[in-house]
């Protein structure tokens, strides 16, 4: 759920310019790139892929819904048999339009963000890709790639910052409303796999749901499709490579970029003792290495404006990220 850079197709003058101090300097513009005409073909890639990871998560939709229905956290017992049943029997598809409908709307949400910016900008981008995947959610999530240069600090802070901003919106209030809807049970949430618990919900439970233990909740599956958009928020703001909060980084700190990316990555591997996940992430960000795509103009300063908004990129990090978002 990140823009993904590519500038290997532009001139190598354009990227690798150095300024020229002996003039004054003022600010440059952001660019008009020629825009590259997406074919039908791409249009049809990304419909066929969203149409997939529609019918994905509603399976996977299905299991939670299943598991609401009778009083109990899903215990994924016999996974891929639950999971393939309701493509031989569509109408099982039924109950996982809930769950579905609102992790594809704030994963739409979130590349939109991120495609909206980068017309605003003239940023040639492709449309968002979603990846299927017989997975507990039904996906790997979405994508969008980016196809020219980026002018200044400016347009590649708000074309990184739209995205999470916008699915983080659109994801809080489902995850209230699911909170308000969810039901009480007497006993604790037995389950081998427990979900963990993220800042925004613990405040939004104690508003909503005052004086109940949260192991007596059972979320509605819209909320935890709401708690999967607001954990690939917190994973897409890592300050790390060219994650959304990597870019939000190099906008802020360009000469320290990689050094924080590196430690942000080290720092990962000992939090692999509260999930091993954290150690795949680790590898994967030292594997893409930290090298960022250069800016047009990298000598125009972030205004205040949006060093502001960059507080409130971390804010949103903090109430969405979980040390140990899973537990067996």
């Amino acid at each position: 759920m990140s823009a993904e850079n590519r500038h290997d197709d532009f001139p190598v003058d354009v990227l690798r310019a150095e300024p020229d101090f002996s003039t004054p300097w003022h600010p440059v513009p952001a660019m008009r790139w020629p825009r590259q005409p997406r074919s039908h073909a791409q249009l049809a890639v990304a419909i066929g892929l969203f149409g997939l990871t529609l019918l994905s998560t509603l399976a996977a939709g299905a299991q939670f819904a299943a598991a609401y229905a009778a009083g109990h956290a899903p215990v994924f017992d016999d996974f891929f048999s639950a999971y393939l049943r309701p493509f031989t029997h569509p109408r099982l598809f039924v109950p996982g339009i809930p769950f579905a409908a609102a992790l594809l709307g704030i994963l739409l949400v979130h590349e939109l963000g991120h495609f909206f910016a980068c017309r605003y900008y003239h940023i040639e981008a492709s449309y968002p890709y979603f990846v299927p995947a017989p997975t507990l959610i039904g996906t790997l999530g979405a994508f969008i790639r980016i196809r020219s240069p980026i002018a200044n600090r400016r347009a590649l802070f708000d074309m990184a910052l739209a995205g999470p901003l916008a699915g983080f919106l659109v994801a809080t209030p489902i995850l209230a409303i699911a909170i308000s809807h969810s039901r009480v049970i007497a006993g604790g949430e037995a389950a081998p796999l427990i979900f963990g618990q993220p800042l925004i919900e613990r405040l939004l439970e104690a508003w909503l749901q005052p004086g109940i233990p949260h192991v007596n909740l059972l979320l509605h599956p819209m909320g935890r499709a709401a708690w999967v958009g607001l954990f690939a928020t917190a994973l897409n703001l890592l300050p790390a490579g060219q994650l959304d909060g990597g870019h939000i980084l190099y906008t802020l700190a360009s000469g320290r970029h990689r050094l924080i990316s590196l430690c942000v990555a080290l720092a990962l591997v000992p939090m692999s003792y509260l999930w091993m996940g954290w150690a795949l992430w680790a590898v994967l960000l030292l594997a893409i290495g930290f090298r960022h795509p250069p800016l047009m103009d990298r000598w125009e300063p972030l205004d205040r404006r949006r060093r502001i908004l960059a507080g409130v990129a971390l804010a949103i990090f903090v109430l969405c990220f979980m040390p140990s978002p899973f537990v067996i």
